[in-house]
Parts: C-alpha cells; structure tokens; sequence
C-alpha cells in the first residue's frame, strides 16, 4: 500500500523540557487500569524508570507479571491488584484514585467507554464538580513553540459553559508549564461572525466572555485555522493588531470531530507528539489510545506529573 505523499516520516519525540519538568517533581502513583498488555506496560516501565511515575496495577494479575517477565521487569515491589475484565479493572482504577491511594488514572488495555464510566462513576469519588476536558499538549520533533488543544476527545458537542471551562483549563495547565499570559484561539471557519455558521457567533461570545472571567490570557475568536498559526496568513488579511492570531498557544474547538482531525493532522502530517490529559476530575487522568506511540505515552505521563505537582 503507497501512503499518501502528505503522512510525514518524521518520528514522534518526547519533548526534553516536558519530561525534565515532569522529573522536577515527586512521582505520582499511577493507577493503570488493566496493565496487562505489551503497550502500557512497556509504557510504565519507560516512564517508572525515566522517574517519572510509581506505577500500581490493576488487571488479571497472572497476564501483567507475565507481561512484565517479557520486558524483564521486577515488579514486586509495587501493588498489583487482581481483577477480571474490563469493567471491574476500570472500578477498581477509579476507586483507587478517589480513595487517595494512588494520584492519576491511567488507561491501560481497555474500551475507552468503559475507562471513562469508571472515571465519572460519583461511587469511585472523582468528580470534583468541575467539568472533565481533554487537552493535547502537542509538540514538534525539532522544537519549538507547542500547541495545545481542547477537546479533541471527551466533550463531543460542547456547549458554551463546557468551552469556557475549556479555556480555564488550558489557561491553568499554560501556566504550570511556565507560559506567561497565554494566547487562546477560539475555532471557527472564519474570522468574521457569520450567521449560517453558528461556532463563528458562539466564538465571539467566548472572547468576550474571557475579558471579563479570564484576565490572565488574551482570548481570540473566531479564528479560522490560517490565522491561529500563520503569520504569513494573518498579514494578508490584516489582522496584525490580534494579539493572538497567528502566534496561539491553545485551540479551542466547537466539537470532537474538528478537535479530533486537527490533532491526527499535527501528528500525522507533521510528526507531533501528542500528550493528553483530562482535567476537571479529583486526578488526572491519561486517556491514551492503541495507536499512541511511545512518545506520546511519555510525555502524558510527565505532564500528569507536572499537574500532580508533588513535592519531590
């Protein structure tokens, strides 16, 4: 099969400074949630011995020592919980974390739904009465300023307090990565408000909204994508005077499907490695997919630890 001459070769890569930051602080106990297959155990591992987490897990506990032998891995020292199927590694993850016994949920081989049921189930003590948004923290492989965007991957139609509880949580998680007044692009088709497309109103109202509730960032939109990262595009259509068009440090979307193509094209189209995080509940939590390489998983972990903020 030829791939299309637009996918890029380029390798995801951990970006150093995520993972130094995230070694700054204490290692947060992390809970995964049905350990027991080669991609999050290998993950664990890479990260347990980077110090960036002390791993706890849940899962058929026969299948996660039997994972751990194939990468050579001791694991004895850390707790391991025996459970059985999806449902009741997910509760027991959950519980953990909301009992206080271990600081971030993490994914392991299990269905996304199930995972996140468990997450928002009010039994297993996450909820924090904040709303929970997903945030990718994407970087390129040489470098350079990142990008974050919210939410490629929990809120599939998010209405306006969903997005204003999204750019509180950009603009929190900015901060703690050492960014001084963010720059937050709010998504739409165009920079003009238009009628027949409604994310181009609810946009402005957004911005507006930010003057007053988020004094700490400069909040722009609608911005079509052109304008959210191209100088070049920003000149041409004279909007020099936007203080965020052209140089954002946060994306905020109208719906998980722009959300979720815009992130596959950072990483597929340009290398980027996407760290994600949900915020909003009691913990993080690492909401990783199958398809997420090493990197990736890496520097989630890191920047969940940069959220934990545990003394070291």
């Amino acid at each position: 099969m030829t791939p299309s001459p637009f996918i890029s070769e380029d390798t995801a890569v951990a970006p150093a400074n995520i993972i130094k930051m995230g070694q700054d602080f204490g290692s947060p106990r992390v809970a995964i949630a049905r350990a027991n297959a080669p991609l999050p155990m290998k993950a664990a591992k890479e990260a347990t011995e980077a110090d960036l987490m002390i791993p706890v897990f849940i899962g058929e506990a026969d299948q996660i020592k039997a994972e751990a032998a194939k990468l050579d891995w001791d694991i004895s020292a850390y707790d391991l919980h025996d459970t059985t199927g999806e449902e009741e590694a997910g509760m027991k993850a959950a519980a953990l974390c909301g009992q206080g016994e271990a600081d971030v949920l993490m994914k392991g081989q299990l269905h996304t739904d199930v995972f996140m049921k468990s997450a928002v189930n009010r039994n297993n003590g996450l909820r924090s009465g904040r709303r929970f948004v997903h945030i990718f923290h994407i970087s390129h492989p040489d470098g350079g300023r990142p990008i974050l965007i919210s939410d490629a991957a929990v809120n599939v139609a998010p209405n306006i307090e969903t997005r204003q509880d999204c750019i509180r949580e950009c603009v929190a998680l900015l901060d703690r990565l050492g960014t001084s007044r963010p720059k937050i692009a709010i998504l739409s088709a165009t920079e003009s408000v238009i009628p027949a497309v409604p994310s181009s109103g609810e946009a402005r109202e957004l911005a507006e909204w930010a003057k007053d509730n988020v004094p700490n960032a400069d909040v722009s939109g609608p911005l079509a994508f052109d304008l959210i990262l191209s100088p070049k595009a920003v000149a041409t259509k004279k909007l020099t005077d936007d203080p965020v068009a052209g140089q954002a440090d946060a994306i905020i979307v109208p719906d998980i499907v722009s959300g979720n193509a815009l992130f596959k094209a950072f990483v597929y189209l340009k290398g980027g490695c996407a760290a994600g995080i949900v915020t909003g509940a009691k913990v993080p939590i690492l909401l990783t997919s199958r398809a997420d390489p090493a990197a990736a998983r890496m520097a989630s972990v890191a920047l969940a630890a940069i959220q934990c903020g545990l003394p070291k």
